[in-house]
C-alpha cells in the first residue's frame, strides 16, 4: 500500500466530519421530491448560499423544457425546479466536471420526512445517501483542494440537477454541454454497496409512451366497423416481449384507456421501459420498433404515436475510463480504504457523461443503502472517507496524472 506524502496529508487534515454532517442533515430536512418546486427552489438556495464558498461564479439555470403523455394521449409540458452550476478556473488545460443532483423520490406529502439514527454511526433519513451525504462529500472535498492551493493546477464545473430521479430530461442538454471537453468526471451517487463498492459498467434505459388511437363502434350492433385500441395495445405488449433478449429487457408497465363494455375503445396509451446493456442493443431495439409499431397500425388499422425513448444510453467502461477506477482504488488504499467495483442495471448521470466520451466514476458519494425507500440510510463516517478519497484524487489528477 503506497503512503500518503506530507502533501497528502495536509489536505485531507482539515475534512470536518461535523460540518459536512451539519450539511447532510440540513439539506435532508428540506423535502426535494422532483415535482415539489416549492422545496426544489429552497434547496437551489441553500447550496448555492454553500458552493459560494468556493471560487468562480454560482448559477441557477433553468430547465429544458421536458413533455409528457397524458393518460387521454395528450401531451403537456412537466415542469422542474432549476439545476445549479459553478465554473472555476474554466481557461485551465485540464478541467474536471462534478456532478449531484438535488432532488429525491420522495414527494412532498410523503410521510418520510424526519430524519432517526439507528445507532451511534447510522443515520436514516431522506435523501441522506441519495444524495444529499455525497453534495456534502465533493463540497468539502474541493474545499480542501482549494485551500490546500493544489487546485490552481485544474479548472472544474460542478452541476447539481433538479430530475436526476425521474430520468435528466430537464438537464440533459446542461449535462452534454458541461461534460465537453472535461478530461475526467466523477458523480457522488452512493455507493453500489454499503460496504463501498463503485457501480462499475451500466446498462442503459429508456422510457416510453405509445399512444393508440382506433374507432369507436357499438360492441353489439356494428363491432365490425370499430378498430380496438386496446386490442391493438395488447398485440404491442406481445410483440415487445417478442424483442426482448438478454441485452435489452423490456418491461411493459402499463396500458392506459379503454371505455363501458358496450363500446369498442378508440383510445389507449402503452407506458413501457427498456433496459439495453450496450449501445447496440439500443440501436437494435429502435429499429425492432420501428418496424413493430408499422406492422401494428397495418394489421389493427389504427394509428400510434410514440414519445420518449432512450434517455440514459448503456455506460460501458473504456480504457480510460478503467484507469480512472484504478486511480480511485489506489488512492483508497493510500487511505485504507479497500474499493472495489461490480456493474450494475442501474442508470445515472453517470450514463449520460460517458456517452459524450468522459471517462467518469459515478458512485463516489457516502457509503449506505435501501435507498428509495423509508429505511434509507447514511453511514456517516463514510462522509469523512469518501471526501478524502475525492480529495486524493483530484489531487493526483491535478498532479499530472495520465489517464
Amino acid at each position: 500500500m503506497k503512503q500518503l506524502d506530507t502533501n497528502q496529508e495536509a489536505l485531507i487534515a482539515p475534512i470536518d466530519q461535523d460540518a459536512m454532517l451539519a450539511h447532510a442533515q440540513k439539506w435532508s430536512a428540506i423535502n426535494t421530491g422532483t415535482a415539489n418546486l416549492e422545496g426544489l427552489a429552497e434547496m437551489a438556495a441553500t447550496l448555492a448560499d454553500a458552493f459560494s464558498d468556493l471560487p468562480g461564479d454560482v448559477k441557477l439555470l433553468d430547465p429544458a423544457p421536458v413533455t409528457a403523455i397524458g393518460a387521454d394521449g395528450s401531451e403537456f409540458e412537466k415542469p422542474h425546479g432549476q439545476h445549479l452550476t459553478l465554473s472555476v478556473r474554466p481557461g485551465a488545460q485540464r478541467r474536471l466536471l462534478f456532478t449531484g443532483h438535488m432532488d429525491t423520490v420522495f414527494p412532498k406529502d410523503s410521510a418520510f420526512q424526519d430524519q432517526k439514527w439507528l445507532d451511534e454511526e447510522t443515520l436514516n433519513g431522506p435523501g441522506l445517501a441519495d444524495m444529499k451525504g455525497g453534495i456534502a462529500v465533493f463540497l468539502h472535498a474541493l474545499k480542501a483542494i482549494e485551500e490546500s492551493g493544489a487546485g490552481q493546477q485544474i479548472g472544474y464545473d460542478v452541476l447539481i440537477n433538479s430530475d436526476e430521479e425521474t430520468g435528466s430530461l430537464a438537464s440533459a442538454p446542461l449535462i452534454e454541454a458541461m461534460a465537453q471537453g472535461k478530461y475526467a468526471a466523477l458523480t457522488y451517487e452512493p455507493s453500489a454497496l454499503p460496504d463501498g463498492t463503485l457501480a462499475h459498467a451500466r446498462g442503459g434505459s429508456g422510457n416510453y409512451s405509445l399512444t393508440i388511437t382506433g374507432k369507436s363502434a357499438h360492441a353489439g350492433r356494428n363491432p365490425q366497423d370499430g378498430r380496438n385500441a386496446i386490442v391493438a395495445a395488447a398485440a404491442l405488449v406481445l410483440g415487445l416481449k417478442d424483442l426482448q433478449t438478454e441485452d435489452c429487457p423490456i418491461n411493459p408497465a402499463k396500458i392506459e384507456g379503454g371505455a363501458a363494455n358496450n363500446v369498442v375503445p378508440d383510445h389507449a396509451v402503452l407506458r413501457f421501459n427498456i433496459r439495453p446493456k450496450s449501445p447496440d442493443a439500443a440501436a437494435a431495439f429502435e429499429s425492432a420498433l420501428a418496424a413493430l409499431v408499422r406492422d401494428t397500425q397495418q394489421a389493427h388499422e389504427v394509428s400510434i404515436h410514440q414519445h420518449g425513448g432512450i434517455s440514459r444510453p448503456p455506460k460501458p467502461v473504456d480504457r480510460k475510463a478503467q484507469r480512472l477506477f484504478d486511480l480511485v482504488r489506489d488512492c483508497g488504499a493510500s487511505l485504507g480504504q479497500e474499493i472495489g467495483w461490480q456493474s450494475t442495471g442501474g442508470v445515472c448521470d453517470g450514463n449520460n457523461i460517458a456517452s459524450c466520451g468522459v471517462p467518469v466514476v459515478d458512485t463516489m458519494g457516502v457509503r449506505g443503502g435501501a435507498i428509495h425507500s423509508a429505511d434509507e440510510f447514511m453511514i456517516v463516517p463514510s462522509l469523512k472517507e469518501r471526501a478524502a478519497l475525492s480529495a486524493l484524487v483530484i489531487h493526483r489528477l491535478a498532479s499530472g496524472e495520465e489517464l
